[in-house]
């Protein structure tokens, strides 16, 4: 079976059919830049040209940078506020003539990863953190996801950890790696104390440069990047489209 997987992040959006028994994409993604200001109209309607780009009819799964109750946006942190307490699902549906189910992004990348990737098979405690315009986490017990977690807004002296361990602020303060991964264990540090996982995998834009930061890290988690890369969100979120 198939469906259509779409990823909507802080600086872009992408998409791309899926075979969802295997967790393959089925095509290249396509990516379109998110519009100035991520307002629910102008984001509606990348969704739609995607869905048109692909010629697609059928079931569409929504990765989105935000906690997601019944279709609905509780919150916004690097999307326009004027999200919050919109019907995503049914905007979404609209926008594209195909029926879209919406999670929280880092919840079905984590999807993608316990059911083909790096989570595959493990037991206990499973962090999945995204690590782009922001952090996004997604916490797996036994395989069973513990929905809409936010610790990218862990506090770290006195800011959102991600305002301080994401890969864009990496990129605004120019940091080196060897820099960057200090931020990032600390942060990490603070996980491991609140949650005492059993792995931890590392996945977002940034997961393809995870040998230049990875090995820097001092855990005593096992930490592994998400075997699908950036493209975790995209066959999480078709996997989230038939009701995973």
């Amino acid at each position: 079976m198939e469906a259509l997987g779409i990823d909507i992040g802080g600086s872009g959006i992408k998409g791309a059919p899926v075979n969802i028994g295997s967790g393959a994409l089925l095509t290249e993604r396509i990516r379109i830049r998110t519009p100035k200001g991520a307002k629910p109209t102008p984001v509606a309607d990348v969704v739609a040209e995607l869905v048109r780009a692909f010629q697609w009819n059928g079931p569409v799964g929504v990765g989105f940078p935000a906690p997601i109750k019944h279709g609905v946006v509780m919150m916004a942190a690097n999307v326009s506020e004027k999200w919050v307490g919109v019907n995503a699902e049914e905007l979404l549906s609209s926008a594209t003539e195909c029926p879209c189910r919406v999670g929280n992004d880092a919840d079905v990348a984590g999807m993608a990863e316990m059911a083909f990737g790096a989570g595959k098979g493990q037991r206990g405690t499973v962090i999945m953190l995204t690590l782009g315009t922001g952090i996004g986490s997604a916490i797996y017990y036994d395989g069973h996801l513990v929905p809409n977690t936010e610790f990218g807004h862990l506090q770290m002296n006195g800011s959102d950890a991600e305002h301080r361990a994401s890969d864009a602020a990496r990129q605004r303060d120019d940091l080196s790696w060897k820099k960057y991964a200090k931020r990032l264990n600390a942060y990490l540090n603070e996980m491991e104390k609140l949650f005492w996982p059993d792995l931890i995998i590392v996945g977002g834009g940034i997961s393809k440069q995870h040998q230049k930061f990875l090995p820097l890290l001092k855990l005593q988690t096992k930490i592994v990047p998400a075997q699908f890369q950036n493209e975790a969100g995209i066959v999480g979120a078709a996997l989230f489209s038939q009701g995973s």
